[in-house]
């Protein structure tokens, strides 16, 4: 009878054993590829997110000489239609974040700056110039050196990249979903975040 105890507490521990390191290997092999689900996702992410604008302005040229002592004044002016297309870039390649799998903590640690393109398109109209003072390549390059810069300025004062900011909170909640429907945690700047408002609220 003593022996038939302890075959069976031997059978019964051995099998404790087994079954304490097949369900460890599997916790393993499970947190290994969640951790290898929400890397893909974050590499997902990280394509290039472009918040696109149009805008269009009319500006007038003026250019006037003097010429033989101020006796003369040679003048030159146009009308110019400038169409522009203005885009803001997030390169998500570079978003830093960090995989903590023994917290099954997601860490966002750095989102890069946004970047403002613009591709101005000019048009021009009723050019007038004197024989005096022609139109010359410099005069369409200084028109359109001064007249990006003020397009430019006009855009960044505009709401285009706050819009861009909300296309990016809503990637990022994509990744919030992933982790929590993994149950694992996303943080941003030591902040945990628990709902996909409070993730909105924090890019403001």
């Amino acid at each position: 009878m003593m022996r038939f105890w302890t075959g069976f507490i031997a059978a019964a521990l051995l099998v404790a054993g087994f079954w304490w390191i097949t369900s460890r290997q599997e916790k393993k092999e499970e947190l290994f590829a969640d951790s290898s689900l929400i890397q893909q996702q974050i590499e997902q992410v990280g394509k290039l997110i472009v918040t696109e604008g149009h805008y269009s302005q009319v500006f007038t040229y003026k250019n006037s000489q003097k010429l033989f002592l101020n006796l003369i004044s040679a003048d030159k002016k146009a009308l110019v239609l400038v169409n522009t297309k203005a885009t803001v870039e997030y390169d998500l390649r570079k978003l830093k974040t960090e995989l903590d799998p023994a917290s099954k903590t997601v860490r966002i640690l750095e989102i890069p700056e946004p970047v403002l393109q613009i591709y101005p398109e000019f048009d021009y109209y009723d050019v007038t110039q004197d024989y005096l003072n022609p139109f010359e390549g410099k005069d369409y390059n200084t028109i359109k050196t001064k007249i990006t810069e003020q397009v430019r300025a006009k855009i960044e004062a505009s709401s285009i990249k706050s819009q861009a900011k909300d296309r990016l909170m809503e990637e990022l909640a994509n990744l919030y979903f992933l982790t929590k429907t993994l149950g694992w945690t996303l943080e941003y700047e030591d902040e945990i975040i628990s709902s996909e408002e409070q993730l909105k609220i924090i890019g403001k």
